[in-house]
């Protein structure tokens, strides 16, 4: 049986906070995943905010522009704080 995953969102920036709402944005989490196999990781996701504000999953995929975009991205969430976490493990399953 596949392990699936609920995702709680810790802290979010926002590549351009004035398309919030009017275009779709990118954005990076820090996130908690509670996977149903009753397991937990923390980890950073990029994802993609729709205009109505609501979040597209696309399967752990989220198509980056560029670097300089993930780039500024990364810098935000150092300057909020909370761009240094760490869960400590490297990916060792398929979760």
């Amino acid at each position: 049986m596949a392990v699936s995953a609920e995702v709680d969102v810790l802290h979010e920036v926002v590549y351009d906070e004035s398309r919030l709402k009017k275009d779709w944005v990118l954005c990076l989490q820090w996130c908690k995943y509670n996977y149903s196999d009753g397991t937990s990781q923390e980890g950073y996701r990029f994802i993609w905010r729709r205009p109505n504000g609501h979040l597209q999953p696309a399967m752990g995929q989220a198509r980056i522009p560029n670097l300089y975009v993930a780039e500024a991205l990364m810098s935000k969430a150092r300057a909020e704080g909370w761009g240094h976490f760490s869960n400590n493990t490297t990916k060792d399953d398929n979760k």
